[in-house]
């Protein structure tokens, strides 16, 4: 049964609504390459693990989260005008394989933080990014089958608490040191 600490595999497919209320297939995952987390972690949306929490291996779900719930209401406030200097590359100059409409570039914040913003047009002079998560505004309507349902194992649970590990192999190894990585995970890329 799905609760905190089990990794849960599922196929889903993720349907947003479109002006007149026709469905569109936004997402997909297969028994082949199914989503996969560890329930109660902060890996899905809450309102997404509240309404897994309790099903069984073969359960079938079918539910409808409204975009409160889910990636939150559009803010017009996310939608920036930059100037394009701010996308220049190595060389000084404007950075077009990475910079161009409907691309997700990285973000600095103020406080240092890294976030994806989506590239909604480029001009001579400027660059208009969206904040906004792409889902913002929408309803989330998910369909789907859980496929497996397990205990998470320490060095899951490492890796998914300690995202960045030791630094060297971007979380891979789980280890919360150099030292310990070095050791022996055999991924780290030094």
């Amino acid at each position: 049964m799905i609760e905190k600490l089990k990794v849960v595999s599922a196929t889903y497919e993720l349907y947003i609504a479109d002006e007149n209320g026709k469905e569109e297939l936004m997402e997909k995952a297969t028994e082949e390459t199914p989503l996969t987390w560890c329930q109660g972690e902060g890996m899905m949306l809450p309102a997404f693990e509240a309404q897994m929490e309790g099903k069984d291996v073969g359960d079938n779900f079918d539910f409808v989260l409204a975009a409160k719930d889910a990636y939150g209401e559009y803010i017009q406030e996310g939608l920036m005008d930059l100037p394009k200097n701010m996308f220049f590359n190595g060389d000084g100059e404007f950075d077009e394989e990475r910079v161009y409409v409907g691309a997700i570039v990285p973000m600095n914040t103020v406080d240092g933080q890294i976030v994806k913003a989506q590239v909604c047009e480029v001009t001579d002079k400027q660059v208009t990014i969206d904040l906004n998560h792409p889902y913002a505004g929408e309803d989330l309507h998910f369909k789907g089958v859980i496929l497996n349902i397990r205990d998470v194992t320490e060095g899951e649970l490492k890796a998914i608490r300690n995202p960045r590990g030791c630094g060297k192999c971007h979380g891979h190894c789980g280890q919360d040191s150099c030292e310990s990585c070095d050791s022996g995970c055999g991924s780290c890329k030094s």
